[in-house]
């Protein structure tokens, strides 16, 4: 979208470990690499995954200029052959990755990178922002949308978003987890997510009255007039004063699509009022649109109370992911191969038994009932286990309780991974931001209710083929005794 040169947009230590790799010769070694995370954000069910596009843009627009080059040189901590080697830097390795808009679960591969060492090590820094930041507000939007139970939701948040990447990056996350508009402009210029507003208070207080104020509104934007009612006192101003505005000004055109916005006190009881008091002017098309500090539990809880609310603008909750603000992806080395091709698979052991990473290059299966197309669960098998045969019962087990086991029968598998770049080359294609929102809503209805609920959702299973697991024990018992 921007001119920026992301290259160095990177933690310092890539470019050591980078240069080490050269100058020890392990700078080709081909290396692969996981993006997962472990914990869903708010205690969720299921997160959403985003950011991939902003991925594959940073790929392709991969390389060091002079000043980056001279920049490193002054730090005098690279040879100069890696700087050469630099010049001349391009992405040539394979990615791999779940399409935007996919529910993703904890422990599996979101992402993963087969590269050279120097290449693949280096993407770290960037790979891991784009996906952590976008996925995290994709989730949170989700969980608004969920909770407005078809209202639409738009996104207000740009003015509290940690810098302009958070606002307009954010609202398109925002839009892909289902909020219908952004307030964020540029985000419509960029990305097609459209733009919405209504006024300040400042508007009504610029003029002489509440009502000179949402007259002059109504005749500059007579087919969107939504009027902010709460800037003096809404039952006994602001909504009398729009009704007069829309009797006066729209009606007499035709024009019945109109709204008020509430802004501040107690919106239950308001909506019901301000709802009672349009209705009897015969204003029933007039919707009702609040805001002010929502998340999903306000909305939830005031639909819940009677609420008479018909939109949702919500801005720094979600736009900043207020509740649980780190995603919290990491980016881990599974496997490397040797001069001959052969995959060697690596593992990172800890006394923390959730920070243990599963090994090897993996391929990742969703399991989906044929009857319902609800998923089942996922399941992770190492890169070249034989395909599955559907016509025959399957058996999944939970690899942290492998006493728990399911034998599963009449499903389908779909593969969630998929070729990104290939040898340096994009081979994928972006789906609009319009058709990664529309895929997100199809994947989440068919998620089980259960896994949706917003406190103790059921826990959907990712688990390992057994071949895979039976790997993982082998490098833990090999390697968990070099201490």
């Amino acid at each position: 979208m921007n001119s920026y040169n992301y290259t160095m947009l990177c933690d310092y230590y890539e470019l050591t470990m980078a240069n080490g790799y050269f100058i020890s010769g392990k700078g080709d070694e081909i290396s692969i690499f996981d993006v997962f995370f472990r914990t869903i954000p708010d205690g969720g069910g299921y997160a959403i995954c985003a950011g991939l596009e902003q991925v594959i843009d940073y790929i392709k627009n991969l390389h060091f200029t002079e000043e980056d080059i001279a920049f490193l040189r002054s730090k005098k901590q690279f040879s100069e052959e890696f700087l050469a080697y630099l010049k001349e830097f391009r992405f040539t390795g394979d990615i791999y990755a779940i399409p935007e808009g996919t529910p993703i679960f904890p422990g599996e591969p979101i992402l993963t990178v087969r590269a050279r060492a120097v290449e693949a090590q280096f993407v770290e820094t960037f790979i891991l922002l784009a996906v952590n930041h976008q996925s995290l507000i994709a989730t949170k939007a989700n969980r608004v949308v969920r909770a407005a139970d078809g209202r639409p939701v738009a996104e207000f948040g740009s003015r509290r978003a940690q810098g302009s990447d958070g606002a307009i990056l954010g609202a398109r996350a925002a839009y892909i987890g289902g909020c219908a508009a952004t307030a964020c402009t540029i985000s419509d210029r960029e990305y097609g997510i459209p733009a919405t507003g209504t006024m300040a208070h400042s508007w009504v207080q610029m003029f002489d009255t509440e009502y000179e104020a949402f007259r002059a509104y109504c005749e500059l934007y007579p087919t969107n007039a939504t009027l902010l009612v709460d800037t003096y006192d809404v039952l006994h101003s602001g909504v009398p004063n729009a009704i007069r505005a829309f009797k006066e000004v729209l009606l007499p055109k035709g024009i019945t699509n109109c709204g008020i916005r509430l802004d501040s006190g107690d919106l239950t009881y308001l909506t019901k009022k301000a709802r009672k008091m349009l209705d009897d002017a015969g204003l029933t098309s007039c919707k009702i649109v609040v805001s002010n500090s929502l998340d999903e539990y306000i909305i939830r809880d005031l639909l819940q109370q009677g609420a008479c609310i018909d939109s949702f603008g919500v801005g720094e909750r979600l736009i900043t992911a207020k509740s649980d603000p780190v995603f919290g992806g990491v980016y881990k080395l599974v496997a490397k191969e040797d001069e001959n091709g052969c995959v060697i698979p690596k593992i990172k052991i800890s006394e923390n038994a959730a920070k243990i990473t599963n090994p090897h290059f993996k391929r990742v299966f969703r399991v989906f009932d044929r009857s319902t197309d609800e998923p089942i669960a996922d399941m992770m098998c190492i890169y070249n286990e034989p395909p599955i045969d559907e016509t025959q019962p399957l058996e999944i087990f939970d690899p942290d309780n492998t006493w728990k086991r399911k034998k599963v029968t009449n499903y389908y598998l779909r593969e969630l991974l998929v070729p990104i770049f290939k040898n340096g080359e994009c081979v994928y294609t972006s789906p609009s931001i319009k058709e990664i929102q529309a895929y997100c809503k199809h994947e989440v209805d068919h998620l089980w209710e259960e896994v949706k609920r917003f406190e103790n959702p059921h826990r959907f299973y990712v688990d390992l083929s057994q071949k895979l697991y039976d790997e993982k024990i082998r490098l833990l018992r090999e390697k968990g005794g070099q201490r």
